[in-house]
């Protein structure tokens, strides 16, 4: 097996990370690796007959999965992240916690609420790091969604990176948002974006944390195009597959990672990194922003133009603003609101505090150009940039330790052009390891 890998791994990408860790030897590096492995109970074996599913058949769920084993065990990442992880077979776990354990993994698995039957499983090699913490969150909304928090710090052969007591920690994010089955369940996937920063957030206060690395790894079951990707680009992550390949965020087609039931392709896994040298912005007026540009986007898919949207916020107001009332009749009719994946009262009372910039309890035409139909996801400050042309810091600001993405690599490698193999089969998603290098950094605040 090692030998017929081996002969193929050149042509597929694994060896571009490889040669990345190679080439970077004065720089030790580790990589991390996230995949929806497709659970049995989910993969279908014939179109003919939809309840024809994997996990019907022994031979079929565990060849596929030791192959994918194989895989993850010869690429070898520092951190594997897997969504779809089939939690509800005890043989299935079995064979991952033995094998992972065996090359010297710490595993964490989760699984849905409800007895969904599949989960989470997040895995860090004991040669790169030493587990702190680790935190299950529990969505319990709709999709019975969850997500792993784990805390570590890194050790050697990263000590020469060390300054004094500058320790080297990361927290890790493994999930798998929801499906967007209609639109109003984009809200949801946005809502439970929101939970995890806020759990984030929440976690390196209670714990007293200085800014460190966030990585959030998973199938976010959306796009480049979609709210989540611009909400989270919006507190400063950026996307490590994009960053390594010099991608913007314009860059919407440029590659795949999944096939979905439909037969549609689009490019949904991602590994988010968050620098500690990034200024934040204050997650709830993120998050308020990413409900207005939903807000918009749906007034635009109505044909509505800025006048019209104007209009039809007013409702039958004869003034020239919008009442609270008719802002409240807006969001419903947008479905935003009056069901049970909706906004809530307060977050709609929240969003329209937001809106009155005045406080004066309407919002006039200059207000709502400003936050409803002209807001912006891209009013990001730039990275804090302390060093000289040399390198050598300049000032006294605290330091700590970021990342660099040195390399990224999606199997199978034709979903790199945006393009989805008919031989593939592994999974319904592509495989995406990231390299990550450790450097030293400012530490930042929130704006």
């Amino acid at each position: 097996m090692r030998t017929k890998m081996k002969g193929r791994i050149s042509r597929i990408g694994s060896y571009a990370i490889s040669s990345s860790i190679r080439d970077h030897q004065q720089q030790p590096c580790i990589t991390c690796t996230t995949f929806n492995i497709l659970a049995p109970i989910y993969k279908r074996l014939s179109n003919e007959d939809q309840n024809c599913r994997e996990s019907d058949c022994r031979a079929y769920w565990f060849g596929r999965n030791q192959r994918i084993l194989d895989w993850l065990l010869y690429e070898r990442s520092s951190i594997i992240c897997l969504q779809e992880f089939w939690v509800g077979n005890e043989e299935l776990v079995g064979m991952y916690e033995k094998r992972l354990s065996d090359a010297g993994y710490v595993n964490f698995k989760l699984a849905r609420t409800n007895n969904r039957g599949d989960g989470l499983l997040t895995a860090v090699h004991k040669d790169y790091f030493r587990v702190v913490n680790y935190r299950d969150l529990l969505f319990n909304d709709f999709g019975d969604r969850v997500a792993q928090l784990l805390h570590v710090e890194l050790i050697d052969p990263f000590s020469q990176c060390r300054n004094g007591d500058l320790r080297q920690e990361i927290l890790i994010v493994n999930t798998h948002l929801l499906f967007p089955h209609d639109s109003s369940l984009c809200l949801v996937r946005l809502y439970q974006v929101y939970k995890i920063l806020q759990h984030v957030e929440s976690y390196q206060k209670e714990h007293n944390l200085k800014p460190i690395p966030i990585i959030l790894c998973g199938d976010w079951n959306g796009s480049k195009r979609g709210h989540v990707y611009k909400f989270l680009r919006s507190q400063g992550f950026v996307s490590s597959y994009d960053t390594a390949h010099q991608y913007t965020d314009a860059d919407a087609h440029k590659w795949v990672s999944h096939r979905n039931h439909r037969g549609n392709i689009c490019g949904v896994d991602f590994i988010w990194l968050l620098n500690p040298n990034k200024y934040r912005k204050l997650l709830k007026a993120s998050w308020s922003v990413a409900v207005f540009g939903m807000f918009k986007c749906l007034l635009r898919r109505a044909s509505l133009t800025e006048t019209d949207a104007f209009a039809f916020l007013k409702a039958d107001n004869d003034g020239d603003y919008i009442t609270y009332s008719g802002f409240c009749e807006a969001l419903e009719q947008l479905n935003l609101t009056g069901h049970k994946h909706g906004l809530t009262d307060e977050e709609t009372k929240d969003l329209w505090v937001q809106a009155d910039i005045d406080g004066n309890g309407v919002v006039d035409y200059k207000e709502f150009q400003q936050r409803i139909w002209k807001t912006t996801w891209s009013d990001q400050r730039n990275d804090l940039n302390d060093e000289d042309e040399d390198g050598f810091v300049k000032s006294s600001l605290e330091q700590t330790i970021g990342f660099s993405v040195k390399n990224a690599v999606l199997f199978p490698p034709e979903v790199e052009k945006g393009r989805w193999p008919e031989n593939y089969s592994l999974s319904d998603h592509a495989r995406l390891t990231v390299v990550f290098s450790p450097i030293r950094m400012p530490c930042s605040r929130l704006s």
